[in-house]
């Protein structure tokens, strides 16, 4: 064999796995640059990790999956990475941390440790095919300076979903998969903005760039974080999670304001400022120029005061509980993940290997598992990445 192991896709799993394996060690890569992903996240500042990542933070057919590989390599071990490698980072909010300068401290600390375990990586390679042989596999590679033919014992597939085409995203990872028998389960954009259409579209292109304090749900999962309203629909940190767990044609339930909080409000209004208007006394609860989009349907009196029973139900349950209906999301374009991928009934938890195909690894997002937002699914590349990675060294 001309390598021990060739692993596709110089990303965060990739290169992870790499610098846990010992012999020859192959990372190719279609980009310019490794780790580009990696670059470009968190506004370039990379949110690496989560101080609480754990399954419960994972969407999957099978959510016990990823239990193993995440308690074997933690959170607590990449950040210790991190500290001894001199990178100085930050909690921003919820567990999440980031890079204090740039993101290209991460990527420059992966390549260190690809390079100390003896590994490279050749970039501006694609794969053209993958051949099963006695002992390994096959692949036949272009290369900036022609055709190359190579074989290893191992293969690892890291190569990531289907976001962001733009990057030279695709669905390789799942036809390899599918090409040698295992199965792939559904998948689709995910934490990825809402569109609306019609009317709602209208009214939320209006109130572009507002971003107030809200709790999402869809399916009966919600998250208590920002909302922003986009000239295309909605967007920010709640969209994005919820987006995960949506299908089309499902509402999404939006609360702006907790219903304890909207009723008091409307009771001291009513007994001490009671000639002014609704809007007036919600402005100082939410942004203002969000009230009168939220408002604008519903029949209410020129004065607080003049409020009734069924009108306060109505505010209240827009308030609380608006029901939205998003004609679909922005897609792969911008989606920072891909729900769905290879099944893991056809991995084994604890390697990451193909239970049917000796020596054939899938690692990373083309994996059917998904973060949340927050340094979740970078967690999951190196848990991913890291057994693997002990596997094969486990193996020669």
């Amino acid at each position: 064999m001309d390598f021990d192991t060739i692993i596709i896709g110089a990303g965060a799993a990739g290169l992870i796995c790499a610098a846990q394996a010992p012999g020859k060690c192959l990372v190719i890569d279609h980009a310019k640059a490794a780790g580009e992903k990696i670059r470009i996240s968190g506004g370039g500042r990379c949110n690496f990790t989560n101080l609480y990542a754990s399954a419960e933070n994972y969407i999957s057919r099978n959510p016990h999956f990823a239990k193993s590989a995440l308690a074997r390599y933690t959170q607590w071990d990449f950040i210790d990475w991190v500290a001894r490698s001199g990178i100085a980072y930050h909690e921003k909010t919820l567990g999440q941390l980031f890079c204090d300068t740039s993101a290209k401290e991460i990527v420059a600390m992966l390549l260190k440790g690809v390079a100390e375990a003896g590994g490279q990586v050749q970039l501006n390679t694609t794969v053209q095919s993958v051949t099963k042989i006695e002992g390994g596999y096959a692949i036949q590679l272009s290369c900036p300076h022609g055709p190359r033919a190579v074989t290893a014992r191992n293969l690892v597939v890291a190569c990531g979903g289907k976001p962001i085409p733009k990057m030279g995203a695709t669905d390789f990872a799942l036809r390899l998969a599918q090409q040698f028998g295992l199965p792939v389960t559904e998948t689709y954009a995910g934490l990825v903005p809402f569109t609306f259409s019609g009317a709602q579209h209208e009214a939320f292109k209006s109130i572009s760039g507002v971003a107030a304090p809200a709790r999402l749900q869809t399916n009966g999962t919600a998250f208590d974080e920002a909302v922003l309203f986009t000239h295309r629909g909605l967007s920010g940190p709640a969209a994005l999670q919820v987006s995960s767990y949506w299908s089309p044609g499902d509402v999404l339930t939006l609360g702006l304001l907790p219903e304890e909080e909207l009723r008091r409000a409307v009771r001291e209004a009513k007994e001490t400022e009671g000639r002014k208007s609704p809007l007036t006394i919600f402005t100082r609860l939410l942004p203002a120029r969000l009230v009168p989009v939220v408002l604008n349907d519903l029949a209410l009196p020129e004065r607080i005061a003049d409020l009734t029973a069924v009108q306060l139900d109505g505010l209240t349950a827009r308030l609380t509980q608006w029901q939205l209906t998003p004609a679909g999301t922005e897609g792969y374009r911008t989606a920072e993940v891909m729900v769905g991928g290879v099944d893991t009934a056809a991995l084994s938890s604890k390697t990451m290997m193909a239970k049917t195909q000796p020596g054939l690894y899938f690692i990373g997002e083309c994996v059917d598992v998904t973060g949340w937002l927050g340094g979740y699914n970078f967690q999951w590349a190196w848990s991913s990445g890291w057994v693997a990675g002990q596997a094969i060294k486990a193996g020669l």
